[in-house]
C-alpha cells in the first residue's frame, strides 16, 4: 500500500480537470491513498491565524470553493482525500482548532514554515540565514515541532526537518541529535504521524525529509509514518518513491498509516 497525502493545486486551478491530472498520476504510479492538502494560508478563513505581508499577498481562496471541489470529485467517482496543510502558529491553538473542526477533513497536516517573521524555506528570505545564528534558528524550529506535537491538533507533521532546506545544518551532531530527540519524544506522546517526503530531493538540500537519524528515532519510539511527495505539479506525484520506501525499510518500518475522515489505519508498506 502506498500513500501520497501532501499535494497542492495552487499552481493551477481549483477545478475538477486540474485535480484529475493529479489523481490520474497517482493511479498511474500505483498510489492507492491520495490526498490534496492545500496551504491553509491561501484561504480567507485563516486570516486570524497567520497574517504577514508575504502570506496576505497569496490569500485568494474561499474554503467553500475548496470543499465544493472535493464533493464534485466524489460525485464523479474520484477517490481523493480532503486535507489542509496548516502553518503551525504558536499562540493560535484555539483559532487553529476552530478552523480544523469546521471542516470534515480526512486528515490535517501541520507544518512549520515560519520562525517569527522569518520564512525559513522561502527564496525571498534566503539571505536571512547568513544574518541569523544557525543554532538559535534550529532550536526555535524544533521548539515549534515540540509544541506542534503537544497541541495534538494534527494527524501528520509535514517535512519534519524542513529547516535544512538550504543546506544550513549545524556541525555539532550532539546538538542536532538533541533536537531530534526532544522532537520525537513529543511526537511519540501525540497522535501525530511523520511523513517521509521526497520533496527534499527537489530542493537545494537534495535529501529526503527526514534525515535518517531522525527517522530512526521515530521508528524506535513507535511514531507512525506516511509517504508524501509534496507535489505542486502533477508530474511530481509519487516522485522518487523508491528512495522513500528504501529509507523507511532501512530503519525498520513495515507499515504506513492511511486516513479516512480522521480515522487512521495501519497497512503494510509497499
Amino acid at each position: 500500500m502506498l500513500t501520497d497525502y501532501h499535494n497542492h493545486l495552487e499552481r493551477g486551478t481549483l477545478t475538477l480537470d486540474y485535480l484529475r491530472k493529479f489523481t490520474d498520476e497517482a493511479a498511474r504510479k500505483g498510489i492507492q491513498h491520495f490526498g490534496i492538502s492545500e496551504h491553509a494560508y491561501h484561504f480567507y478563513q485563516t486570516k486570524n491565524i497567520l497574517s504577514n505581508p508575504w502570506v496576505d499577498e497569496r490569500r485568494y481562496y474561499d474554503m467553500a470553493d475548496y470543499v465544493r471541489l472535493f464533493h464534485e470529485a466524489w460525485d464523479a467517482g474520484i477517490d481523493v482525500k480532503m486535507s489542509i496543510e496548516m502553518d503551525y502558529t504558536p499562540g493560535k491553538h484555539e483559532e487553529m482548532a476552530k478552523f480544523i473542526q469546521s471542516y470534515d477533513f480526512d486528515y490535517v497536516i501541520g507544518s512549520i514554515h515560519w520562525i517569527d517573521d522569518f520564512g525559513i524555506d522561502l527564496a525571498e528570505y534566503r539571505k536571512e540565514w547568513e544574518r541569523r545564528d544557525l543554532y538559535d534558528t534550529y532550536r526555535k524550529y524544533f521548539d515549534q515541532v515540540v509544541t506542534l506535537a503537544e497541541s495534538n491538533l494534527f494527524d501528520i507533521i509535514g517535512h519534519i526537518d524542513l529547516v535544512k532546506i538550504f543546506k544550513y545544518v549545524p556541525e555539532d551532531e550532539e546538538f542536532l541529535l538533541e533536537q531530534y530527540d526532544r522532537a520525537t519524544t513529543a511526537l511519540a506522546n501525540s497522535k501525530t504521524c511523520v511523513e517521509i517526503s521526497t520533496a527534499g530531493l527537489r530542493k537545494p538540500v537534495g535529501e529526503l525529509y527526514p534525515d535518517k537519524r531522525l527517522l530512526q528515532m521515530c521508528y524506535d519510539k513507535g511514531i507512525p509514518i506516511v509517504l508524501s511527495s509534496d507535489a505542486h505539479v502533477p508530474e511530481h506525484v509519487g516522485a522518487d518513491y523508491d528512495k522513500a520506501i528504501a529509507l523507511a525499510k532501512s530503519v525498520g518500518y513495515t507499515e504506513i498509516m492511511t486516513f479516512q475522515k480522521g480515522e487512521r489505519k495501519a497497512v503494510p508498506l509497499g
